[in-house]
């Protein structure tokens, strides 16, 4: 049997939130469940009304992205997760090449290139993302405080999620950035696939706009946790234990 993917979609207060959930709908693979989590909103709850037979909707109080990722991925019965946020959309083919290309290489988390589209949906730039070639310059990233990953190409085997722990839900900002590096440093690859699969959205609402001080602060806290281990690791992938 073809396995079961379940994409997470955190809704808060977001007018983009049908058009996420549309662009699911429209998946090329069928066996798809979207689960989208309702984190406290209390405006465009009216735009899920006409999905409500297509989705499991989960309500709950506001907690923050790392939440609503949390409570979707126990909530879901699919073999691997994806998350697209409430404003961005996947591409028709997402699904379908992201798992193929997994099963083919026995990942248990790939990521993808993504393009990038404003307010109105328009696509302004094409292979917005990074693209790291290997391992080593993958953690060299991180150490520099990038983040090669959007979180919305993220796709991962549910399994990895029970071993390795969920999001941690004090960082309002960086629960990915902290996730990745947790990950990277239990020895977990992460797998590239240079496909742009995901249409991100760039507009004055979004939170990297609104709370941009705050997230740099935040990022730097999660770097100089990891930063000791990370340098660690970049020396073994150089070959050198000092």
């Amino acid at each position: 049997m073809v396995p079961l993917v379940s994409v997470i979609i955190p809704f808060y207060n977001c007018p983009y939130v049908d058009q996420a959930i549309q662009s699911v709908l429209q998946q090329t693979y069928a066996r798809i469940e979207i689960i989208v989590v309702d984190d406290g909103s209390t405006q465009y709850i009216d735009k899920l009304a006409p999905y409500m037979h297509r989705i499991h909707y989960l309500g709950k109080s506001n907690g923050g992205t790392a939440s609503a990722l949390n409570s979707g991925i126990q909530m879901a019965s699919g073999t691997y997760i994806a998350w697209l946020s409430s404003d961005d959309m996947f591409y028709p083919q997402k699904i379908l090449n992201q798992l193929n290309f997994m099963l083919s290489n026995g990942s248990f988390i790939s990521y993808t290139n993504y393009d990038a589209m404003n307010q109105f949906s328009h696509i302004y730039t094409k292979f917005h993302g990074m693209c790291v070639l290997n391992e080593l310059e993958f953690c060299k990233a991180f150490v520099n405080g990038l983040n090669p990953i959007n979180g919305c190409t993220i796709m991962a085997k549910k399994v990895l999620f029970d071993s390795a722990g969920y999001f941690n839900e004090s960082l309002p900002y960086t629960q990915d950035y902290d996730m990745w590096l947790r990950l990277i440093l239990s020895g977990v690859t992460f797998n590239y696939l240079h496909e742009s699969l995901t249409m991100y959205r760039f507009h004055e609402q979004m939170g990297t706009v609104k709370h941009h001080e705050k997230i740099l602060l935040e990022y730097e806290a999660v770097q100089n946790k990891y930063r000791s281990a990370l340098e660690q690791r970049i020396r073994q992938l150089k070959g050198s234990p000092y």
